[in-house]
């Protein structure tokens, strides 16, 4: 069995793309609520999911922005290929020059494009800001990053993004989780995928042990269901908090590849851990029949949950 994943258009660190059929899998046969993020972040997890309704929130309001600019027709296919042809066009005469150029412009800005095009024509696909709330990753130091291919690959995925927003109800807000967790009713589930404590150091607002203990205190008192993810353990640490918080709930595992990192050495597997309030169990038959995933730039069958 082959499960199609889309690949939403915008790239960070931990992105779950290759995670979406497991979390899928265990979302609740007779959810008929809104689906809730309180950290949407790319957008992957409820892009692939694609339920009826979704209220799609982050702290980042960059991310926020530039959905939010899709859903409005600000932010068409047609208007992302002819800015990337534009300015990878000069990139590609410039080098790294104009890079750093696009970057300073979106930091006055705050052009969604600009921000579409940072992300990647920066290292790594990486998302990180100053203090004082400045976009701060280097160039990929690859000039020719858009070539006609790739822009056709972003432009498709910017397209399936734009398909599936207009065919479905999906709000997008930037505010805090607690927020966003306080405004749910109990015929909803949440999502969470909050930065990974004492693992990413470069979310748009930080993240640390109370951040950890307040979302843990939030889900717990929900009265409807929630999902979350986070990391169990690597081959050099386990997660203290699934033991000292989270281990009341239901905890899932399953080993994954980051492919991140500045160095080799650094992209390491880790276990993840899906962790709900509710008696979860995966449809994926991973022991008897691996499922194989094939992430693809176009997403197409899913129906509405």
């Amino acid at each position: 069995m082959i499960m199609k994943v889309g690949v939403p258009p915008i790239k960070s660190q931990g992105i779950k793309t290759k995670l979406v059929p497991w979390i899928q899998s265990i979302v609740p046969n007779d959810f008929n609520g809104t689906w809730i993020e309180p950290f949407m972040g790319t957008g992957a997890v409820a892009f692939n999911v694609a339920p009826r309704r979704a209220i799609l929130c982050d702290t980042n309001p960059h991310l926020v922005n530039f959905y939010s600019s899709i859903a409005s027709g600000e932010i068409t296919p047609e208007v992302v290929k002819g800015y990337l042809v534009r300015e990878g066009g000069i990139l590609l005469a410039k080098g790294e020059e104009h890079y750093y150029f696009v970057r300073d412009r979106f930091n006055a800005e705050q052009s969604p494009l600009d921000f579409l095009f940072i992300n990647r024509a920066g290292f790594n696909g990486m998302i990180r800001f100053n203090r004082k709330g400045g976009f701060n990753i280097p160039f990929c130091r690859k000039p020719q990053r858009f070539a006609q291919s790739y822009i056709t690959k972003i432009t498709n995925q910017v397209s399936w993004v734009s398909k599936l927003i207009k065919m479905k109800e999906f709000t997008f807000k930037c505010q805090d989780f607690n927020k966003t967790i306080e405004e749910a009713s109990s015929t909803d589930v949440i999502y969470c995928d909050p930065p990974y404590i004492g693992r990413h150091v470069d979310y748009f607002n930080g993240w640390d042990d109370a951040h950890e203990r307040e979302l843990f205190s939030k889900l717990s008192s929900f009265r409807g269901r929630f999902i979350l993810s986070t990391w169990h353990h690597n081959d050099y640490r386990e997660n203290e908090y699934v033991k000292s918080l989270w281990s009341e709930h239901t905890i899932l595992t399953r080993e994954h590849f980051y492919h991140v990192g500045g160095k080799e050495k650094n992209r390491n597997p880790v276990f993840e851990a899906l962790v709900t309030n509710f008696i979860a169990i995966s449809t994926e038959r991973i022991n008897e029949r691996p499922v194989q995933y094939r992430l693809c730039e176009k997403q197409v069958g899913y129906g509405a949950l």
